[in-house]
């Protein structure tokens, strides 16, 4: 991956935008489209467009939704205690003990997630999960009026932890899911404009995926694609105690390559693009099965007015939904070298009809 697109990715997995406050995000990616789309804005919901090959046809969207899961603070008692809520799905074992960040208006809050210790638990208690309601953040204050001069209710929290590569070209981060498809699809529209595609190539950065695929929605609505392309995250499994779960999710591993994801949310002529693109190219992939819908932003690009022919690219990752996510930095640059060979192939005469 080139130095460009490896510190751009860098400095995207950095920012703090939990659903319905991406606009740090946001930030970053139109900063970068900057550089080499034709056009570049954000719409009233937050999510972020880059165009390519403007003027070109038909119209072909590809959606990768920058939000990721987070916290919401609810309520500050008396002492200074900040309480919250969970903004996405949470595993409530994750968050104990947790160091974090509050985004205020003046800047970054650092904290901690407390809750009493084990030593002081009742048995019955040592055995059973933590509730988020029974957890709370530490900033340090001394008591509610200073609490509330640095933090207000409704600011979002993440936890605090950095972007840092391991062995073999994996890297780990909060957010992956899906700021690395955010990722992939510029990444995509920047090989495009290099290339000869004949489509109008549209790359969203979507927002309020993680509570309802809602900026992908609102954006597909607004675009009327011909063929839309969701990048996400998908459940590798690789790692120990998930060989039971090979059997309903399948064998996908790290540094195998993007999962082309076949079934019921996909069209089977954009499905069948892809590997071809993929096998002439030498491009590594796996593929998936999934019977109904994929619970991704491929979900309502597909049922767009009336019906868009919709594909879905899946990026390998190790412990989603927790501050520790890893993929493979080989299997971002396949996923989106596949999608911007796939696409440059896409003109008017291409018919998606099933018959």
């Amino acid at each position: 991956m080139e130095a460009r697109s490896r510190e751009f990715l860098q400095r995207l997995l950095g920012t703090i935008s939990p659903s319905g406050y991406e606009r740090e995000a946001a930030l970053v990616w139109t900063e970068e489209a900057k550089t080499f789309a034709e056009r570049v804005w954000v719409d009233a919901h937050g999510n972020a467009f880059a165009v390519v090959n403007q003027g070109g046809s038909p119209r072909v969207m590809l959606a990768g939704h920058m939000d990721e899961i987070g916290l919401m603070v609810t309520h500050i008692d008396d002492n200074g205690f900040l309480y919250f809520t969970g903004i996405g799905g949470w595993d409530p074992q994750i968050l104990q003990g947790q160091r974090v960040w509050v985004r205020t208006r003046e800047g970054r809050v650092s904290g901690v997630i407390g809750k009493k210790p084990i030593h002081l638990l009742k048995n019955e208690a040592r055995e059973k999960v933590t509730k988020i309601e029974e957890m709370w953040i530490d900033i340090g204050a001394k008591d509610k009026e200073e609490a509330e001069k640095l933090v207000q209710i409704g600011d979002p929290v993440v936890l605090a932890h950095e972007p840092e590569e391991l062995r073999n070209g994996l890297l780990v981060a909060r957010g992956i899911d899906d700021k690395v498809g955010a990722f992939v699809v510029l990444e995509a529209a920047r090989l495009l404009s290099q290339l000869t595609p004949k489509a109008e190539v549209y790359a969203v950065a979507t927002v309020q995926e993680e509570v309802g695929l809602r900026g992908a929605r609102t954006s597909a609505f607004a675009i009327d694609p011909k063929v839309g392309i969701a990048v996400d995250v998908e459940f590798a499994t690789d790692f120990p105690t998930m060989d039971a779960e090979k059997k309903k999710l399948g064998a996908v591993e790290l540094g195998k390559g993007p999962v082309v994801v076949r079934g019921a949310n996909i069209n089977p002529k954009v499905f069948d693009l892809f590997l071809s693109v993929a096998e002439e190219r030498g491009i590594p992939h796996q593929v998936v099965g999934v019977p109904g819908g994929t619970g991704t932003d491929a979900n309502v690009i597909q049922l767009t007015r009336a019906g868009v022919a919709t594909g879905l690219l899946g990026v390998p990752n190790r412990y989603m939904h927790t501050p520790c996510e890893i993929v493979s930095l080989d299997d971002l640059e396949n996923t989106f070298t596949l999608m911007a060979y796939a696409v440059e192939r896409i003109d008017e005469s291409m018919g998606f009809e099933l018959l």
